[in-house]
């Protein structure tokens, strides 16, 4: 008996121990420094209109059909667009008839909101995502939606893509990733939202 005790009195000391350090001290040490040096990030990088109110996050995506809206990339997470909740990919392969038809249709959605643009399509606008939340397009899917948006809203192009400027990022550090530009961030521009 004695031996037994023995034994899992330090196994339950070391499992006390590490719960209190893994379980709690740990994560309120790191929580603290994250929301001292990295508040808007911790917080999930919300974006607020003009009266504080938060209307969405520059991390996830929002479902914009509008004409007037600069329109992102295709969501699959089924029925509900942009569900955090269901992120998954299609899993189409570039062959599956599914994928084909997806794209077909649309390519055929963005020719009938804008049937005098000539130029080709970007390949962001008519695929999905891998996790199906994407916030961002290329800044190439952005300008290829420029006159429809303008015509939509009755302004200027210009406008238009001053709103796409301000709110394109570069590569990270200048050498990762790939330009992009936040969906949300240039319908809040446009709708005078956000400065």
């Amino acid at each position: 008996m004695k031996s037994l005790l023995s034994t899992l009195r330090p196994a339950i000391g070391t499992t006390v121990l590490l719960t209190v350090l893994l379980g709690g001290v740990y994560p309120l040490v790191t929580t603290g420094i994250l929301q001292l040096g990295f508040k808007a990030q911790a917080q999930g990088s919300l974006i607020k209109d003009a009266d504080g109110k938060v209307i969405g996050s520059s991390l996830i995506g929002q479902n914009f059909d509008q004409p007037k809206y600069l329109w992102g990339r295709l969501s699959a997470t089924g029925t509900a667009p942009y569900n955090a909740g269901a992120s998954s990919g299609s899993n189409l392969g570039s062959n599956n008839p599914a994928l084909l038809d997806a794209v077909k249709g649309r390519v055929a959605a963005l020719k009938a909101a804008d049937p005098l643009n000539a130029k080709p399509i970007p390949v962001d606008l008519v695929t999905a995502s891998g996790s199906g939340l994407d916030p961002e397009v290329s800044p190439a899917a952005a300008a290829y939606q420029v006159n429809r948006i303008a015509q939509a809203r009755g302004i200027g192009v210009e406008s238009v893509k001053s709103a796409i400027a301000k709110s394109t990022r570069g590569r990270d550090l200048g050498v990762l990733g790939e330009a992009r530009v936040n969906v949300l961030e240039v319908n809040l521009r446009l709708d005078g939202k956000l400065k």
